[in-house]
């Protein structure tokens, strides 16, 4: 059996819950380590897939001969 996937706007979601949760404040101390050992698991793996994503990011500018050229992503403002 294979897990299903969870997309990276599910972990998102999922971590926006343990937001509200923890700031409403109604959460038992137990349980309130355990969601913020959750969402500290969720940080970690959606930076992961923004900074992949961050990787495969390119510009499309005009070549020399005036057709589309990759050029890497730079950071920060022209």
């Amino acid at each position: 059996m294979s897990a299903k996937k969870v997309t990276f706007e599910q972990q998102l979601q999922r971590l926006e819950e343990i937001v509200a949760a923890l700031e409403k404040g109604d959460v038992q101390l137990a349980d309130s380590l355990s969601l913020f050992e959750e969402g500290t698991k969720l940080i970690s793996a959606c930076s992961k897939q923004l900074d992949q994503a961050e990787q495969q990011v390119v510009k499309l500018m005009k070549g020399p001969d005036g057709a589309p050229a990759e050029l890497p992503f730079e950071d920060g403002e022209e």
